[in-house]
């Protein structure tokens, strides 16, 4: 086979992939292809399937209503000084209570009121510095934050008054 024998022959092949390649596309569009008017519907059939079961509309409503929901509201999230108090529960669970629950280094127990109410009277500034600075006094010693010196200050204060609550 000359070398011009083979070109032809290769030009054909290539010329027949092209011509097979634009039948395949012609026919896939014709079988499977949308319009942009369908692809539009389609996309608002799907937002239709997919939305929300129950919607909030917020307008003009009675004062009645306004107050019940505004109780419902009450009841689903916490006040502030709720998630205050969980604060101050979660930094005691995490860091406090391995010297409060069991008394150690001379640290107060958890709700031991007479332990408590001599620290209560000297007020919840003293408190709040001796937990996070630090205290050594005669019964024993308080790390600055309880030994966790990542804590934040407003998390050393929750934890504070959350054990003073419990100590009242």
């Amino acid at each position: 086979m000359s070398d011009r024998e083979f070109f032809k022959s290769f030009a054909g092949l290539v010329g027949a992939l092209v011509a097979l390649t634009v039948i395949l596309f012609v026919l896939a569009q014709m079988v499977g292809g949308k319009n942009k008017h369908e692809a539009v519907a389609d996309a608002k059939a799907v937002a239709e399937r997919i939305k929300p079961v129950g919607e909030v509309n917020i307008g003009a409503i009675e004062a009645t209503r306004v107050a019940s929901s505004n109780a419902v509201m009450d009841a689903i999230i916490p006040s502030a000084n709720a998630a205050g108090a969980d604060k101050g529960k979660a930094t005691y669970d995490t860091t406090c209570m391995a010297c409060h629950t069991a008394g150690v280094a001379g640290a107060p127990k958890f709700g031991d009121k007479a332990a408590w109410s001599a620290r209560i009277a000297q007020g919840n500034d003293t408190l709040y510095g001796h937990a996070l600075k630090g205290f050594q006094g005669k019964a024993g010693m308080m790390p600055p934050k309880g030994g966790n010196m990542s804590l934040k200050d407003e998390d050393v204060k929750a934890a504070v008054d959350y054990m003073v609550s419990h100590a009242k």
